[in-house]
């Protein structure tokens, strides 16, 4: 589940795993958690529990379901044979009115924070199922896109075009690398095949918070913004437009939506910054194939 994107900052200094953000309005000094082993152990479980929910699911997301009936399902898996959490059900952040299911579920236009409800699925369209469980204070957060029938060339070509944005961003992860060049990566490769990168919405750190530092934006310019250091943990999950950048949000409060209604697409890992590389945590036995071009 996407963080909402601080606007404005003019300047980002970084000093080992404290960031103090200088913006217009003020300054903010903020603490990145490097996860120890424990942590870290417990984050692969939350992970791969999170991934386990889209593989239980995928064989429901057909046409004629209703994306309030794929909450119910991922639902009660979640409580009563995990025994985990859902993590959206109830988040509130500032401003915002408490989030009223346990899963987002955005179709066609929708970017993100679908809320589920009687929208029945047809043959043709694209949607994405964004999962976040809690297991034992820790959290796991992963989404896939799910095509249903025979959707729209340009669909398919959207949808996978935005897989391989989100694994280029994540082979940028290492130590030393910095989070421009993660965004950089993934803005250039969507903008070089005619696509546009939502800007108000990023991803983020995750561990005992739902939502922490740093915020990983999905557009930048490289050699800029915090080092990574081995131990930090985040998602990377671009929200990828077939139309313009710009968006709307539903009167819901919840579900944006690309104003131009062009198509949207979005795949979600987290992420865990190792000694030499990168792991991703958001995985089980159902999970997509990396692309070709990953080692």
């Amino acid at each position: 589940m996407q963080n909402f994107f601080l606007k404005n900052l003019e300047e980002a200094r970084y000093n080992s795993t404290k960031v103090k953000l200088k913006s217009n309005i003020n300054l903010v000094i903020m603490t990145i958690h490097i996860k120890n082993s424990q942590e870290i152990d417990k984050m692969r479980i939350a992970g791969t529990l999170a991934s386990q929910v889209l593989d239980f699911i995928t064989p429901f997301v057909e046409p004629g379901i209703s994306t309030e009936e794929i909450d119910r399902l991922c639902h009660d898996y979640m409580v009563n044979i995990q025994k985990t959490i859902p993590a959206p059900l109830n988040y509130a952040p500032d401003g915002h009115t408490p989030y009223p299911k346990s899963i987002c579920t955005s179709v066609n236009h929708q970017i993100c924070h679908g809320v589920p409800g009687p929208k029945v699925l047809k043959d043709g369209d694209i949607v994405n199922i964004d999962i976040t469980v809690i297991k034992e204070g820790f959290h796991g957060d992963t989404s896939r896109m799910f095509l249903l029938g025979n959707p729209s060339i340009q669909a398919k070509r959207l949808c996978s075009l935005t897989y391989e944005a989100m694994w280029l961003g994540i082979q940028k992860v290492k130590p030393g690398t910095q989070l421009g060049d993660i965004g950089f990566t993934i803005q250039n490769f969507a903008e070089e095949h005619g696509f546009s990168v939502v800007r108000e919405f990023c991803g983020h750190g995750i561990g005992k918070r739902f939502h922490e530092e740093p915020q990983i934006l999905h557009y930048g310019k490289p050699g800029t913004g915090l080092s990574l250091e081995a131990g930090m943990i985040f998602t990377i999950e671009p929200m990828i437009n077939a139309g313009k950048r710009d968006i709307k949000q539903m009167p819901d409060g919840w579900t944006i939506v690309t104003k131009d209604r062009s198509l949207s697409a979005q795949w979600e890992h987290t992420v865990l910054v190792t000694q030499s590389g990168y792991e991703v945590l958001t995985v089980s036995e159902k999970t997509p194939s990396p692309p070709m071009f990953v080692n």
